[in-house]
């Protein structure tokens, strides 16, 4: 029997439009599914983009509140797209009203708040997702996988790669995102969350770091008028970037492998260059999330001049086989959320958490909190 489950969106940005994309494709991709989302409002602050939304997609209602949400009766999951340091306040009052939470990454601005809201999540008995979506790739469960089956080997390392160029021009708009109270940690809550969430679901717990940051564009314009995602302005006041353009991390695991995790916002000429390198005593494997349906893959006995090839992951991978029917047929970014969503919702229908979890979301926190202690101090210090 197909239940429906009353749903809202926190936050129209880019991110709450690929949430509610996700949600109506759902069911496309995974019909056995017992709950079926229904759109029932979206909350906005920005004056018309809620009713934009609503024309579009088809909410019942709108709001420019997120407060209206909490009381409403009809909404029994909710969506957290909003900015970081509204995700605590948000994340906690959506749990505790009874309502099961889909937040996006990195859930607040340290520890400290993901924390309180996986704790308001535990409290509460209702079913928290997080938006770690590059694990859901079917190539990087199966790169788990094959980490896992010692099929390379005792892991002796990993490079996690994390570049874009999304604040990398002058004229950047000094939006929420470059302030400390607001943004958090830049590029460490933007993409290294991200990268720690990796290195982690593959390779396990991250026992001590040390790292280095930098800002390399200091000062920005201030916007005159709303944004969304990352415009550029000319004109403005300028003010100070207060958060990091850039940060390297050396990585100890308690493996024993160790690891090294790179993020940078401003790399001119990269565009989402992501990945990763593991290297085991056998084999490796490699991951470009640009090449998202692929491995390149070193296995075998030959230990020196040991060939790579290229494995198209296919039906047997992950949710693969609920987008295409045989490899090498391409996956998009889209359909990770769309996966994502997918285990949300499987998660509220049995009542057991599938995919990343508030857990993740404090283990990729404590990382990134890990990350500023040892800037600040130039010393090797552990994310516990």
């Amino acid at each position: 029997m197909v239940t429906s489950l009353g749903v809202a969106v926190v936050g129209f940005g880019w991110m709450g439009r690929v949430h509610t994309q996700a949600y109506a494709r759902v069911p496309h991709h995974f019909p056995r599914l017992t709950v079926r989302p229904r759109l029932v409002t979206v909350a906005e602050e920005v004056p018309g983009r809620a009713e934009q939304a609503a024309e579009q997609f088809g909410f019942a209602s709108t709001t420019r509140d997120w407060r209206e949400v909490v009381e409403d009766p009809r909404v029994q999951a909710v969506s957290i797209t909003a900015p970081n340091f509204l995700h605590r306040e948000i994340g906690v009052a959506m749990a505790e009203a009874g309502k099961h939470i889909w937040i996006e990454k990195p859930v607040g601005l340290s520890t400290a708040d993901a924390s309180a809201v996986a704790d308001a999540v535990s409290k509460a008995g209702v079913q928290g997702a997080v938006g770690f979506n590059y694990r859901n790739a079917p190539a990087v469960e199966a790169a788990r996988d094959l980490i896992a089956s010692g099929e390379l080997g005792t892991v002796t390392h990993i490079r996690v790669r994390l570049f874009s160029d999304y604040a990398a021009h002058p004229d950047g708009a000094l939006t929420w995102r470059y302030e400390l109270g607001r943004g958090g940690h830049g590029v460490l809550g933007d993409l290294a969350s991200h990268g720690a969430d990796l290195a982690q679901y593959l390779l396990g717990d991250i026992t001590s770091l040390a790292a280095d940051t930098a800002i390399f564009l200091p000062r920005r314009a201030r916007p005159t008028g709303a944004t969304a995602g990352h415009a550029l302005a000319t004109g403005g006041e300028l003010g100070p970037v207060e958060n990091e353009d850039y940060v390297n991390c050396l990585l100890r695991f308690a493996s024993g492998a160790r690891g090294v995790l790179e993020a940078s916002r401003v790399s001119v000429g990269e565009q989402n260059n992501y990945g990763f390198e593991v290297h085991g005593t056998k084999g490796a494997v490699f991951w470009d999330f640009r090449r998202m349906n692929e491995l390149a893959v070193s296995r075998g006995t030959s230990y020196q001049d040991q060939p790579v090839t290229t494995v198209y992951v296919g039906p047997g991978d992950g949710e693969f086989g609920a987008f295409q029917p045989g490899a090498a047929n391409a996956m998009g970014y889209d359909d990770l959320k769309v996966i994502e969503a997918y285990r949300f919702l499987r998660s509220v229908a049995e009542g057991v958490p599938y995919g990343a979890t508030l857990t993740d979301a404090v283990r990729s926190a404590a990382v990134v909190d890990a990350m500023v202690r040892s800037v600040e101090t130039g010393a090797w210090v552990s994310p516990a």
